[in-house]
């Protein structure tokens, strides 16, 4: 899958995620599945691919009776780049002033908290590696001139 910077509308995330977990689609399986809970038409769906294909998310195969739709960008990816952008607009970009009013509001649960000390326990072992790979590096370049 690609890792082109594709912008989603919420709609489109509801799509890019019944085609992450379920791929390929039909537009009639499509509309089918939405139908019920938001009310979306054929013309609806086909407009939504239409749009999420020029876009670069999706493409499509043509099947037996009908096009075979699949996702083009991959789930984190897309999910990253929303994440940074929002992170920008509403936070300045700033990861800690975020986290900080999500403990200042309790919106926290035990079970998140730990979580997230288990990734930053993991982020600060992978950043301790990466110095000493980088120290390492700089040793064996230097190490033979004198």
């Amino acid at each position: 899958m690609e890792k082109a910077i594709v912008k989603l509308s919420e709609a489109e995330w509801k799509v890019m995620d019944v085609l992450w977990e379920e791929a390929p689609k039909t537009i009639m399986q499509l509309t089918r599945r939405f139908q019920e809970t938001t009310g979306w038409t054929k013309h609806t769906v086909m407009t939504f691919l239409k749009r999420m294909e020029e876009k670069g998310a999706i493409y499509h195969e043509e099947g037996e009776r009908a096009k075979l739709y699949f996702p083009k960008i991959d789930r984190q990816e897309a999910a990253l780049q929303e994440t940074e952008e929002f992170l920008e607009k509403v936070f300045g970009g700033r990861m800690g002033l975020m986290l900080n009013t999500m403990v200042e509001r309790k919106a926290l649960s035990g079970e998140e908290i730990s979580e997230l000390y288990e990734i930053l326990r993991r982020a600060e072992a992978d950043r301790r590696d990466e110095e000493k790979t980088t120290a390492k590096a700089a040793d064996g370049k230097d190490g033979g001139a004198l």
